[in-house]
C-alpha cells in the first residue's frame, strides 16, 4: 500500500440551518486530505484504523447520489479508492473534491450528496461508538426534530483518524495548524466495541 500521510493536510468547512437541511453550525466539517494509505488492502486499512479509534459499524460501499443527512449520529467517510465529488451543506453548500486518501468527518446534520464519482470510488463509512444513525432528506416539516436529536448527539471520545498521542497512525506528528481535530475529542475514558455491518450508501 501507497503512505499518503506524510502529507496530511486538514480543511474545515461550516455550515448554518438554510431552512431546509439543519446543518451544524457548533461544528465544522473537517476534511483529512492525504491521511489514509492507498492500494490493496486500503478499506481494510481503514476499517481497523477507525475501529481502533472507537468508530465502529463500519460499511464500504459509496455515497448516496441524494442531499441527505443522520441527526442521531455523526459519520466519518474514508475514501480508499477513486474520487468523488460531494456537495456538502445541502443545495446551496460547498462543492468539495475528494480522493482516495481523503477522510471527512461530517457532525450529525450536514447533509452530504455525491455530484459524481470515478468507477472505482469506495468509501469507508463509520459512526462514534459504533452507533447506526437514522436517515434523513431535506424537509422543513422535520426540522424541529432533527434539531432536537442533533442537540442530543455526543461528540465522539475520540477523533477517527488522529490516535490518542496526536499522531496519525502510522505516519508523524501532524502539520502545525492542525488544532480542528480537538473538535472531536471529548474527557472520556469508556469506550465500546466496534460492531461490524457490511454493505451500505450513506
Amino acid at each position: 500500500m501507497t503512505n499518503a500521510r506524510l502529507d496530511l493536510r486538514i480543511e474545515e468547512h461550516r455550515f448554518t440551518d438554510d431552512g431546509h437541511v439543519p446543518n451544524n453550525a457548533a461544528l465544522p466539517v473537517i476534511v483529512y486530505r492525504a491521511a489514509l494509505e492507498t492500494g490493496p488492502g486500503a478499506a481494510a486499512a481503514c476499517e481497523r484504523l477507525f475501529a481502533r479509534n472507537d468508530w465502529g459499524a463500519s460499511w464500504v460501499n459509496g455515497i448516496y447520489a441524494h442531499h441527505h443527512y443522520h441527526s442521531t449520529a455523526h459519520e466519518v467517510l474514508g475514501i480508499t479508492a477513486g474520487s468523488v465529488r460531494v456537495r456538502l451543506g445541502g443545495e446551496n453548500g460547498n462543492l468539495v473534491e475528494l480522493g482516495a486518501g481523503d477522510v471527512v468527518v461530517i457532525p450529525a446534520g450536514v447533509a452530504h450528496k455525491n455530484e459524481g464519482a470515478s468507477p472505482d470510488l469506495t468509501v469507508v463509512g463509520a459512526y462514534p461508538g459504533g452507533k447506526s444513525p437514522d436517515m434523513r432528506r431535506p424537509a422543513a416539516q422535520d426540522l424541529e426534530q432533527a434539531l432536537r436529536n442533533i442537540s442530543r448527539v455526543p461528540l465522539p471520545a475520540r477523533d477517527p483518524v488522529m490516535v490518542s498521542r496526536g499522531r496519525s497512525a502510522g505516519a508523524g506528528a501532524p502539520p502545525r495548524g492542525s488544532a480542528p481535530n480537538r473538535r472531536y475529542r471529548v474527557h472520556c475514558s469508556t469506550t465500546r466495541p466496534a460492531a461490524r455491518r457490511a454493505g451500505g450508501y450513506r
